[in-house]
């Protein structure tokens, strides 16, 4: 950022953006302003998102609605135990030249080249076809018999996963969970809010959701986020929370190294500095604080925690961890 005009300017076009996405998205969905509000920071620092809840709680609805507001190729893989790899890539055919009649072998790309793919119910195949999403969610590019294609840009991958069915599932090794900018627990709708629900999904339905930003528009906030300045002190904070979630680190908090066995890595201090900016640009503000990486620390670091079984045992969650670990460390 240049000047304190030009980046009041930059600031409320994000600002704009993102109103006009959440106007969009409430058409349909009822209510999870804090889980839009993530999917949103994940889509302006070019994140990927795991969505987690229980049934019918709009998880797909959410990711259908949010890809036709943004105006971008939207693809749906529904995982299953037989779904293959190269259900999910693509694969090579034989065609045969009708002139010379040689015969060569040709790419015919899958779901995953597009804009936005939805995962839907990833952890209900086997970790061979969960793992052809690895190279796409990191590099934007899947090799196939030599060769290696490029993925449209922008590109996200936006996860949906059942944490009460375990029949049948094949939990995410920690790698394909260390691709993803967060994890988004969704909730039950409060009173009111479900009574809208029912009211509305009851009624003939008026499907007027609007494109209001396109693929070149996007990319151009995801660069005006990327420029956001961000003082040490802060990416000190924000490295020194992750550090202390690691058992093996010289002055860790004896209750982190009693309930986690593997800490956060380097992507989890990345996404928490990432994300802190988006944030603090929508709440019109020009550089980060330490309160915007604490408001994100659960949402980045729940998923990135491998808990002991002392924490099982005691029936600790993530989230209890990561609430001892925001009061263990402070400013």
């Amino acid at each position: 950022m240049t000047n304190e005009s030009s980046d009041r300017d930059l600031i409320a076009k994000v600002i704009a953006a993102e109103k006009s996405l959440k106007r969009e998205i409430s058409k349909v969905i009822v209510g999870q302003d804090k889980v839009v509000e993530e999917l949103l920071f994940s889509i302006f620092v070019q994140g990927h998102c795991l969505i987690v809840g229980v049934p019918g709680l709009a998880k797909t609805l959410l990711v259908s609605t949010l890809a036709r507001a943004l105006d971008l190729q939207f693809n749906r893989i529904q995982f299953t135990p037989d779904l293959m790899p190269s259900d999910v890539t693509g694969t090579e055919i034989i065609q045969e030249d009708r002139t010379t009649r040689e015969r060569h072998f040709k790419f015919v790309q899958g779901p995953v080249f597009a804009n936005v793919v939805l995962a839907d119910e990833i952890n209900r195949t086997p970790p061979k076809t969960q793992a052809a999403l690895l190279q796409a969610m990191q590099e934007r590019k899947v090799t196939m018999g030599g060769q290696t294609y490029n993925i449209p840009e922008p590109f996200f991958v936006l996860a949906t996963q059942n944490p009460i069915e375990q029949e049948g599932t094949y939990p995410l090794p920690e790698a394909q969970l260390d691709r993803f900018l967060f994890q988004v627990n969704i909730g039950y709708p409060s009173f009111e809010e479900e009574k809208i629900i029912v009211e509305k999904t009851t009624k003939p339905l008026a499907d007027d959701v609007e494109p209001v930003l396109k693929s070149h528009e996007i990319k151009a906030l995801q660069d005006i986020v990327r420029r956001v300045p961000v003082a040490d002190s802060v990416i000190d904070y924000a490295v020194r929370l992750v550090r202390n979630s690691r058992p093996s680190e010289p002055g860790a908090p004896e209750k982190i190294k009693k309930w986690i066995a593997w800490g956060g890595g380097p992507r989890a201090s990345q996404s928490l500095i990432l994300a802190s900016k988006a944030r603090t640009l929508l709440k019109g503000n020009y550089t980060p604080s330490v309160e915007d990486v604490r408001a994100l620390a659960h949402s980045t670091l729940r998923h990135r925690l491998v808990l002991s079984f002392n924490a099982e045992a005691e029936g600790i969650g993530s989230d209890q961890v990561i609430d001892q670990l925001l009061e263990l460390v402070t400013n």
